[in-house]
């Protein structure tokens, strides 16, 4: 199986002022020891780097990235199926954003699963060919 990791995970792993018990971020660790393939995108990237503060920290993200294939949206068919994706979801009553959207039709393109703490994506999983990474029923946060 291959993983896209969405920022939830991603930021859940790299912080060092907390133990992680979610096993997202169990998974993602095994994963990145060989279990599994991951990619990224520079969504992801810009998210985390949008959310930690300092140059030393932001070149260590970079660094860790760099090893990391990257998939690109491509503006014909990955921008209008994520539009067309958020639609679908919005006439379902799920929200999703914009960037969820994308990062959710970047799976369904690539044939990837989705590794997340975000509930966003299981809702919209219902009504799209999106796989998330099915960790436990999770309690309602």
């Amino acid at each position: 199986m291959t993983l896209l990791v969405d920022t939830s995970v991603w930021s859940l792993a790299l912080r060092h002022d907390a133990e992680v018990t979610e096993p997202e971020v169990h998974h993602l660790k095994d994963a990145l020891l060989g279990s599994e393939i991951v990619v990224t995108t520079g969504l992801v990237l810009q998210e985390l780097l949008q959310g930690f503060s300092g140059a030393k920290p932001s070149a260590q993200i970079i660094e860790r990235f760099a090893a990391l294939p990257l998939l690109q949206p491509d503006r014909d068919d990955d921008h209008i199926r994520a539009a067309s994706l958020r639609n679908t979801c919005r006439q379902a009553c799920v929200q999703i954003g914009t960037i969820d959207a994308l990062l959710a039709e970047l799976c369904i393109r690539h044939d990837l699963t989705l590794l997340t703490t975000d509930q966003d994506f299981t809702h919209a999983a219902k009504h799209c060919a999106l796989r998330v990474w099915p960790a436990r029923a999770r309690a309602k946060r």
